[in-house]
């Protein structure tokens, strides 16, 4: 009802502004000459057809949507609106008198007078009615004739907002914050590189400064909270300007990128609040998955290690692509079991099994190959926890070399068509247990390769945001129980990505793959575990080394202060893809060489059997017969 009557109202008053438009139309044409004949005959032509010249203007304007627009978010697009109906009316009534009285038409230029006048009057009636509503909230430009005199402009509860990006986007939240009192926030300021922006307005918001002053202008405005809005910037721009507003004690907030605002619409519910993804400096990876993931179509997929975090991804990714099934084996229930759940949810028509057991078991292993004979094979699982192996490197040894030797055989056994080994940053030039181990399973998929009509192929990638047991879960949880945050060293660097990037790495090197390869992916510059901590700690709403704490703790046995990713970089090329490099097969070492092939009379997995009987030194004196890059630290 409330509806109908706003629209009866605007109604009213166009029918008053369509007739004073006609009759001051007239008055101008005849120079304002009240008494004389031409004035007083067409004027009678004018009232004798004042309904159909009226009601032609109003349908006109309801054509163009003017009576459904609302009003108070009036913009340019409404005042095109209202151009096009002006010009609409005039011609309707121009229409109607040339057929129905044709012998009593007005005068050309009255049309089009009136045309004017309509879109001049309507348009000032209209942005009336907003300007009006804006001075009866706050947060608007009637701060300007309100306010005046007094020191603070807005109330005390208001957050102080300072947008970074005086662009379309930045516009589109200030506008909106404006006309929106109820998110209690005021733009205080506006920040911009652009040199030509400086010192303008937009909506009233002045634009200071360049991101360089960020700080500065943060503390001269008593800024509370920080918009980052710049959707077209790239991860390298956006990292840097969040490295400034890091610099002050401000909430941060970002919108999206284009690429994730599907519409290319920009809103306040857009934002979001920094990632540590945002920090890392790199754009994501990008490839056409539906393009390289033929070989998954109709396929039965094993992934080993399925419930962790790189395993459980594999199959979410992999459960896209229809494939006939996917099996996920691990040898811990609960994660699995959690997976098993959710594809069930999502993807009702796909045949999910679970497989408990250990890589470990080569009975086991020739089950599951012999039950399900699957197409291709995602080798995931494995012990990865650089100071846990160097106290157990025995475990490690079983696992990651027999486990991955297990899978190898089996794939060339049953005839797998491709074979994809998860390996790591740490098995370049290792010096560490877990990296020496995954040098030799890589070693051992370069040797099998050789000599069979499996497709095998390795991906190493450095650390992986947000996995089980990874830095950044760490800090979190460190910061929760109020620090301190413990680095191992200032100076340590790590190469980092995200889950998805891993999954979408490993899924593209399995449809790369000739046979033999390491693929390696173009991380950027490794990032500075100092930096992650410090960021981690603000975003968390602290202030480092005031309110949380950071404690060096010293190098964990096998730790590198930097990560390698080629083994050579001279040996390193690029593929089809612009940040996906391969690393051609390097001579396998001549130990494992030997034990791969019997010809001492004796197998890796009877010679492994001896190791570990020894001790832990044993165990890695031998690792580095096994794998000679390796150089075990006291």
């Amino acid at each position: 009802m409330i509806k109908y009557s706003r629209i009866a109202g605007l109604m009213l008053v166009d029918l008053l502004i369509v007739n004073f438009s006609y009759i001051f139309a007239l008055l101008l044409r005849f120079e304002f000459e009240v008494n004389s004949n031409q004035f007083n005959q067409y004027f009678t032509v004018y009232a004798d057809n004042i309904v159909p010249l009226t009601a032609a203007a109003l349908i006109a304007f309801a054509m163009v949507g003017i009576y459904t627009s609302i009003w108070r978010y009036a913009g340019s697009d409404e005042l095109v609106k209202i151009g096009i109906g002006s010009i609409l009316a005039s011609v309707f009534g121009l229409a109607f008198i040339s057929i129905a009285r044709p012998m009593t038409i007005l005068p050309r230029s009255v049309y089009i007078i009136s045309a004017m006048m309509m879109f001049v009057l309507v348009a000032c009636t209209r942005y009336a009615y907003r300007f009006i509503r804006n001075l009866r909230h706050p947060g608007t430009f009637n701060t300007i004739f309100l306010n005046v005199g007094k020191k603070e402009l807005i109330g005390s509860n208001m957050t102080k907002v300072m947008i970074v990006g005086a662009g379309d986007a930045g516009a589109s939240i200030i506008k909106e914050i404006k006309q929106h009192p109820e998110y209690n926030k005021k733009v205080a300021v506006a920040i911009d590189d652009d040199s030509r922006k400086i010192g303008k307005r937009i909506s009233g918001v002045k634009i200071a400064a360049d991101r360089s002053k960020i700080k500065t202008m943060a503390r001269k405005k008593g800024i509370d909270e920080i918009i980052v809005a710049i959707p077209s910037a790239n991860h390298k721009e956006i990292q840097n300007i969040l490295n400034e507003c890091n610099k002050t004690k401000c909430k941060i907030k970002v919108l999206p990128s284009l690429g994730e605002l599907i519409n290319g619409d920009v809103s306040v519910s857009h934002l979001r609040d920094v990632e540590i993804e945002d920090l890392l400096g790199r754009d994501p990876v990008k490839v056409n998955l539906r393009e390289i993931s033929g070989y998954l179509e109709e396929k039965i997929v094993l992934v080993t290690g399925g419930g962790g975090s790189i395993g459980s991804e594999l199959c979410r990714q992999i459960a896209r692509f229809r494939p006939r099934r996917i099996i996920a084996m691990d040898i811990y229930e609960n994660t699995v079991f959690e997976l098993a759940n959710e594809m069930k949810s999502k993807y009702p028509q796909l045949e999910f099994e679970v497989v408990i057991g250990s890589v470990r078991s080569r009975e086991r292993v020739h089950e599951v190959f012999e039950k399900y004979k699957p197409h291709v094979v995602f080798h995931a699982a494995a012990h990865k926890h650089v100071p846990l192996m160097e106290k157990n490197p025995k475990e490690a040894i079983k696992n990651n070399i027999i486990g991955t030797k297990n899978l190898i055989d089996m794939a060339d056994e049953y005839s797998v068509s491709k074979f994809v080994l998860i390996s790591t940053d740490k098995a370049v030039n290792p010096t560490n247990v877990m990296g020496a181990t995954k040098r030799a399973g890589e070693m051992m998929l370069q040797e099998k390769s050789t000599h069979s009509r499996t497709s095998y192929t390795a991906v190493r990638f450095g650390n992986v945001l947000g996995s089980n047991g990874s830095v950044i879960p760490i800090f979190r949880k460190q910061i929760e129980n109020g620090g301190p945050v413990t680095v191992t060293h200032p100076d340590i660097t790590r190469y980092f990505m995200t889950i998805p990037e891993a999954v979408q790495l490993v899924i593209q090197a399995g449809a790369m793959a000739d046979g033999g390869e390491i693929f390696v992916l173009d991380m950027g510059e490794p990032v500075r575990i100092m930096d992650l901590a410090e960021n981690i700690i603000r975003l968390s709403g602290y202030i480092p080394r005031v309110d949380i704490d950071i404690e060096i703790t010293g190098l964990r046995p096998g730790e590198k202060l930097y990560e390698e990713l080629l083994l050579d970089e001279e040996n390193m090329k690029k593929t089809a893809h612009q940040k996906i490099y391969v690393e051609r097969p390097l001579p396998i070492d001549p130990e494992l060489n030997r034990l791969l092939s019997g010809e001492d009379g004796i197998t890796l997995e009877e010679r492994i059997e001896e190791v570990v009987k020894g001790s832990d030194s044993e165990a890695k004196e031998w690792l580095h017969t096994l794998v000679k890059s390796y150089t075990p630290q006291n």
